[in-house]
């Protein structure tokens, strides 16, 4: 990639920006992993340019995940430049214009919009007046509507300013280095791709709990909750990377497209296989209503209808204020149709074998089986073998998801990114949920759930916690 750019990064001055947006596109231009670049930086605050550089030199030294460089950050801070949102379209376009004069020729323009849901489109229509759609690209934060109808009125919304091959609709969890690793590992290996199927797999399970509440963001999750925040945006696009059939080639299209088929296989989802839940204390919570139905909690099962998945179950579950927080695809294959080892011999007693990826930061994939005790008698242990990103000589690169979602707008690169279609389909397969929502149950802080869970996913068991823990890297631990 040579073209320079212009990233236009609006609420530039929230949360998101500071943890994530501001430190990451410094690293990306540092590293060289993108060229010459001009960050115009758009919000409310009261800033000037100086005002904004020393707001995001706090934050860049602040939560910058690699070691601080005062001299790269010397060289980084005159990128970046700020303009009032009250200046309008006319003063966007002006600042847009000086900073683009500045990199010569007709750079590319990515435009990051990291505002709220009910802004997005405020935004857009201020960017069509400003005359800086062309050649440019906008990435957008979920929620991507709140159910088919909305869905379909935003997508038409934005395709009257923008095609959708301008339009990335980020998912920060399939940034993550192990998403990709799902498709490396599937189609690179022979060993696995021709057991990836209903003959081979029992089930598999996404689990998304977090331990962390909604305080400060109930206004937002009082009007969404858990199904919507999660699971149509995220553990959906999950599913598809680990159900999607070989693509074509490795072209982001043909990907899309095979995500996409796979949403169309799903089956509608079942009321009746929903668990849905609310964590003590969420109603004390400042911004709630006193009755509100809302669910901090969901586990569900979801089905897909075609060849390779028929009788298969999905299991997903995600919630707020759990026992621990992971981001973990593990998936259960078949036992053996009948058993040879003794009573006692411990066969069956850990449950199936399985094959694990965790989708944090530490990208780590686990395969257990059973496997004989050391000394005499035919006594079984269930072992494990673990491979961790830590664990290698190229740990350095790994880029944070939004550098690399960042990186791939900025390229064109679609992979990571759900389409209009996708999306549509997700919310249709979720009307008969939305049409009839089960009653939130409670669940106490620091729980898994609600115990209603253990009849969803019954004769079987949740993966988490696990059984064992993971091996430390650069040791012999189990």
């Amino acid at each position: 990639m040579d073209e320079p750019h212009l990233i236009v990064i609006f609420g530039a001055t929230g949360d998101l920006a500071r943890r994530k947006l501001l430190p990451g596109v410094m690293h990306l231009l540092q590293s060289g992993l993108v060229p010459d670049s001009r960050i115009l930086g758009v919000s409310m605050d009261d800033f000037d340019d100086d005002s904004f550089r020393t707001f995001a030199a706090e934050a860049y030294r602040e939560f910058s995940t690699r070691e601080v460089d005062e001299e790269k950050w010397r060289n980084f801070a005159p990128k970046l430049s700020y303009v009032n949102v009250k200046d309008g379209a006319e003063g966007l376009a002006k600042a847009a214009a000086g900073l683009e004069e500045e990199l010569g020729g007709n750079p590319r323009r990515l435009h990051y919009l990291s505002v709220p849901p009910k802004a997005a489109l405020d935004v857009v229509h201020t960017l069509d007046e400003a005359d800086l759609v062309e050649r440019s690209r906008i990435i957008m934060e979920k929620p991507f509507g709140t159910d088919l109808a909305s869905a379909k009125a935003l997508n038409a919304e934005l395709h009257e300013v923008f095609d959708e091959q301008q339009i990335f609709r980020i998912d920060h969890f399939l940034g993550k280095e192990a998403a990709l690793n799902i498709l490396a590992f599937r189609f690179a290996n022979g060993l696995f791709e021709p057991i990836w199927n209903r003959n081979f797999i029992d089930h598999v399970q996404i689990d998304v709990p977090e331990t962390l509440s909604v305080a400060g963001r109930s206004g937002f999750y009082e009007g969404t909750g858990a199904f919507k925040d999660m699971v149509v945006t995220h553990l959906f696009q999950v599913l598809a990377f680990m159900a999607m059939e070989p693509p074509t080639s490795l072209d982001s299209d043909w990907i899309s497209e095979e995500k996409n088929k796979v949403f169309r296989s799903m089956m509608p989802i079942d009321p009746h296989h929903v668990v849905r839940g609310q964590y003590q204390g969420y109603r004390d919570e400042e911004g709630v209503a006193s009755d509100s139905e809302t669910d901090t909690f969901v586990a569900l099962k979801a089905e897909i209808d075609n060849w390779r998945w028929a009788g298969v179950p999905f299991y997903l579950r995600t919630g707020k204020k759990l026992a621990e927080g992971a981001r973990v695809i593990s998936i259960a294959f078949r036992e053996p149709p009948k058993s040879m080892f003794p009573a006692g011999s411990g066969v069956g007693l850990a449950g199936p074998d399985h094959l694990t990826f965790d989708l944090a930061d530490s990208s780590r994939m686990s395969l257990s089986f059973y496997g004989k005790r050391p000394g005499p008698g035919l006594r079984l242990d269930k072992l494990s073998m673990q491979f961790a990103m830590q664990e290698t000589e190229r740990a350095g690169e790994v880029l944070e998801a939004y550098e690399r979602l960042i990186y791939d707008a900025m390229r064109g690169e679609r992979t990571l990114f759900t389409t209009a279609e996708g999306i549509e389909r997700l919310w249709e397969v979720s009307e008969p949920l939305l049409n009839d929502m089960p009653p939130v149950r409670p669940y106490q802080q620091g729980t898994w759930g609600p115990n209603a869970i253990h009849q969803l996913i019954a004769p079987r068991a949740w993966r988490l916690p696990f059984e064992r823990s993971w091996r430390k890297p650069n040791t012999n631990a189990e």
